[in-house]
């Protein structure tokens, strides 16, 4: 039975349309852990247009009580910058993306080429000393996870927009398989296995009868753009359902 982790990007990319505070980020994470999330997820971007630093701090004390069975994830690139926000937080997870400070959105994974490994090594060893478990997100590449595992990674993100884009398009088999092999490779070396991007009710059903074993999807911006026309608590409900199989 896989988590659902409720991405909070977007409920802080509407927030910070206005200056009123609403809708109130520690509020709908509340309402996500009730209504049967297992998790919250934050990617406090440098330029916070969504999440902000200040945003985790308020989360942390908002779950107070409810960790470690209902689990925080800090997404972010290594940087100075993400590694203070995990210090100060003591996330249970984190999980580590390739993005350039500027990107749009997080659509390419670590190929764990020798420059990357001598970015994410480092941060890997100080995450996990601070008592993280450690992800990485990843391209639906089977030859990456035993990277990832000589990396020193607890587990990988199989990023699945490319799987998205082509289950809309009604041919997403390819993009299906590959996706289980680079989850059947992080299983065989030992890695926990989770996945996100572009997940919704439509398409987490065959990914998880292909990945039986996955650990976590980590869900906001379908599940938010859902949210608005089925209401938030209902929705997280349907998706954490839909993840249990």
């Amino acid at each position: 039975m896989a988590r659902l982790s409720v991405n909070l990007n977007k409920i802080a990319l509407l927030r910070n349309s206005r200056h009123t505070g609403v809708p109130d980020v520690t509020h709908f994470a509340r309402l996500a852990l009730a209504a049967g999330a297992r998790g919250i997820t934050v990617h406090p971007r440098p330029d916070e247009r969504h999440i902000r630093a200040s945003d985790v701090p308020a989360l942390v004390a908002t779950m107070t009580g409810m960790r470690p069975a209902m689990e925080l994830n800090i997404e972010g690139y290594p940087d100075a910058r993400l590694l203070e926000i995990v210090r100060a937080a003591r996330p249970e997870q984190v999980t580590l993306v390739p993005d350039a400070p500027d990107a749009f959105t997080s659509e390419r994974g670590w190929a764990l080429d020798a420059a990357e490994r001598a970015v994410a090594e480092p941060a890997i060893a100080t995450l996990r000393a601070l008592g993280a478990r450690v992800i990485l997100f990843i391209d639906p590449d089977h030859s990456v996870p035993p990277r990832a595992k000589a990396a020193g990674a607890d587990g990988i993100e199989i990023y699945t927009g490319a799987y998205a884009a082509a289950f809309r398009a009604g041919s997403h088999a390819a993009e299906l398989d590959a996706c289980a092999a680079a989850a059947a490779a992080a299983r065989a070396a030992g890695l926990v296995v989770n996945a996100g991007h572009d997940l919704n009710l439509r398409n987490i059903p065959p990914l998880v009868a292909r990945v039986p074993f996955l650990a976590e999807a980590s869900i906001g911006h379908e599940l938010t753009a859902d949210a608005l026309e089925g209401g938030f608590a209902a929705t997280v409900a349907a998706y954490a359902a839909a993840l249990s199989g």
